[in-house]
């Protein structure tokens, strides 16, 4: 059963979010929140596989809640998925830096929606293939970062080609299609490397990958970095 702690200000929001996963059988709502303080408090009390936090939010935005939460080890199970009715703006960033698994628009399709909860359950990061191409954008007109992270060094030639591969926003199949090797091998690989690097989840191994230098954005390279159309842009 993958429990689930909703965070957003608005009761309405909320409602709809909760009549969506209480139809699904594998997908439990453990509580609700109306603020980042009050996220905080529910999430250490119910252990929550996913918590769906909202940006702007009164007393601690969902930014400050999620920096926490990623901060803290006894919550390491605990994903968060940051919420908005804002577009692909300097909110992505910001979430991703925080610590989150992934970003959604409150727009989003209930089946994509339903399918986003299960994929961070899962620990696979949830980066659509529009957020991945403003974050390779991002890059693109910044200059190059040369932070350098405990465990860089350990990484092996086959892992920092496969962070790569993630880094532009490939599946794991379409890593393993690209390296010639299984899913299985591919998701060792990418899995072996937020070990070493240190990183919660897919997303931030992403993040990781261009502050690095593992992955260096191409200038004039096409938007099609990410996966094609139909692909979920998850593991």
């Amino acid at each position: 059963m993958i429990r689930v702690l909703l965070v957003d200000d608005q009761p309405l929001i909320r409602s709809g979010f909760r009549a969506l996963l209480d139809l699904e059988d594998d997908i439990e709502v453990v509580a609700e929140a109306a603020d980042g303080e009050q996220c905080l408090a529910l999430v250490a009390r119910h252990l929550p596989d996913v918590a769906l936090v909202d940006i702007r939010m009164p007393v601690m935005d969902g930014i400050e809640a999620t920096r926490r939460i990623a901060s803290d080890p006894s919550l390491a199970g605990v994903h968060v998925v940051v919420l908005t009715n804002y577009g692909m703006d300097e909110y992505v960033f910001d979430a991703l830096r925080a610590g989150a698994a992934g970003f959604l628009v409150k727009d989003i399709l209930p089946e994509d929606f339903l399918h986003a909860v299960r994929v961070a359950a899962r620990g696979d990061a949830l980066l659509a293939p529009a957020i991945t191409r403003r974050l390779i954008d991002r890059y693109v007109t910044q200059p190059p970062l040369t932070r350098t992270w405990s465990g860089l060094g350990e990484l092996t030639g086959r892992e920092r080609e496969a962070v790569a591969l993630a880094a532009e926003g490939l599946s794991n199949d379409e890593i393993a299609d690209r390296m010639v090797i299984s899913p299985s091998t591919a998701k060792t690989h990418i899995n072996r490397a937020m070990t070493k690097l240190h990183t919660r989840d897919r997303a931030r191994l992403v993040v990781r990958a261009y502050e690095t230098g593992l992955a260096v954005p191409r200038p004039g390279a096409p938007p099609g970095l990410s996966p094609p159309a139909g692909s979920r842009g998850s593991a």
